[in-house]
This record gives C-alpha cells, structure tokens and sequence, in this order.
C-alpha cells in the first residue's frame, strides 16, 4: 500500500500517526523546551564530519575520472573501438551523475552550523526551521544555484500540514529517516519536504517524531527538562544555538508566543509579510 502523501518520497517505508501517548525519547536530539516551544537538532558533528569526509572523497576521486573520460572519448573512435567507447561514456556519466548528486549533500553537511535545529511551537501551532538551501530532498535543481554554497531557507509552517514518513537508506545498516511531509492546506499532496531525525536504527527512528507529538499534544511523556538546555537556560540556549546564525528577530521572538493572536502582533511588530 502506497503512501497517502503524494507525490510519494523515494525510500518510503510508511506513514506516521499524529497524537499523544507515542513512543517517546528525546534523545540527544533535543536541545531545549519550554512550556512554549522545543528545539531539536538534525545534524551531529560527528555525522557531518563523517559525511563530509566521505563526499570529498567521492568528489576527488570522480574528478580525475571524468577529465580522463573525456580524454579518452577525444581519442577512441566510437566505430572500431565501440566497447571500450560505450565503457568510457557509461563510467562518464556515472561519475557526473555522482557529483551532480554527491555536492548538495557537502554544502548542506559544511554549513550546517549548530546542528540546523528545527523549532515546534505548541500554543502556536507552528514549526520554525533555518537551514541550508540543500538540506532538502529535491533531485531536480538549477545547476546555477551549486554557485551558492552558503544559501538559505528559512520558513515558517503549520504543524497542522505536517506529516511523519518513514524512508529507509537501503544500506546494508539498515537506517531509517523521519521527514516530513509538508501538505497543502487539508490535502495529501506533498509539496515540499522537512528533515526531522536522520538515519536511526529499528524502532529508535520513531523516538523523536513521538517525542514531538506528545509535546505538541501538551502530553507530560514529553519532559520539559529532557533537553541538553534545562527549561530555565533559554538564554544559554539561544546564545549558543540560535544567536548569530541568521534567525529573523521576529521568528526568534515568535518561538515564545503564546497564542496566534500574540503571533500576529509579532509579526505585525517586525512589519513581516508572509
């Protein structure tokens, strides 16, 4: 059975549920919540060190590759050397493939800084993210925008149109990453896509998205004090985490608001459009 968010995200494996009383555990994920809202980080260091270090390597070694196959097909005559010519051209386009592929994955491990956290406002019903322009999960882009390593978004959504998938990585590991699902307003269609937990192992994938359910929920299996940042060290948090990284000021302000009234004075505050 297919999944009910279209267009369907490669690697689905199934469908999360809304609702309190979820399997829960903050993990080291979480960094800081209040009664208000709660932070969690998408990237460790160890992992975007890990897989930094990997891509280099992959872009190292394609390099070479690709300016000798271009060497070779300048030299090869595609009649009586067809084999070797089809070889080369294959192991080509592979190789481009691999590094068209390969650098959005580096840009979005090199400048995610202090672990891309993503914000859930429970009185508000919003979810607050800034983060690398590549730190999505298109296939499809203008090469142009590879010439903006450092690129940005940052956005604000309703946890109303979220939805939790479940994608697997097809490794021999066998890990599995929540995204989710950004919908048009009382639909299914999916029309962008946010990282919530990477790559966990067997039942610990549905930890985090449990976890924020309940919170969301105001269900006490969510503790407020599970964070790396106890409750009462919001200011520790946000000048270690969120200071200097590019938050609008009103968002920042807007993760304590308490209503969507209190929200709307924010915003009007700051003289936001949206």
């Amino acid at each position: 059975m297919p999944s009910q968010y279209q267009p369907q995200i490669f690697g689905w494996i199934g469908d999360l549920v809304k609702g309190g009383n979820s399997l829960t555990d903050a993990d080291d994920r979480l960094l800081y919540a209040n009664d208000n809202y709660c932070a969690f980080i998408r990237k460790t260091k160890s992992s975007q060190i890990f897989y930094s270090f990997m891509l280099i390597i992959v872009l190292i070694l394609s390099i070479p590759i690709i300016y000798l196959g271009f060497s070779l097909i300048l030299d090869l005559s595609p009649i009586t050397e067809s084999a070797i010519f089809i070889t080369v051209i294959v192991t080509l386009i592979a190789c481009i493939v691999a590094m068209y592929l390969c650098i959005p994955e580096l840009y979005h491990n090199l400048f995610t800084r202090r672990g891309s956290p993503i914000i859930f406002n429970r009185k508000t019903g919003k979810v607050y993210i800034n983060e690398s322009y590549f730190f999505n999960f298109k296939v499809l882009r203008n090469p142009l925008t590879f010439l903006h390593p450092n690129k940005k978004r940052i956005k604000e959504y309703d946890w109303a149109d979220l939805q939790g998938v479940v994608v697997h990585n097809f490794s021999r590991y066998s890990l599995n990453t929540t995204i989710l699902m950004v919908c048009k307003p009382n639909t299914h269609k999916t029309i962008d896509h946010i990282l919530l937990d990477p790559l966990r192992g067997g039942i610990g994938s549905y930890f985090v998205w449990g976890w924020v359910n309940n919170f969301m929920c105001a269900n006490k299996l969510a503790g407020l004090n599970d964070g790396k940042y106890k409750w009462e060290q919001e200011t520790q948090f946000k000048d270690n985490i969120i200071k200097g990284q590019g938050w609008p000021e009103w968002m920042v302000e807007a993760f304590n608001a308490t209503s969507l009234e209190a929200l709307a004075e924010i915003k009007q505050k700051y003289n936001v459009q949206l």
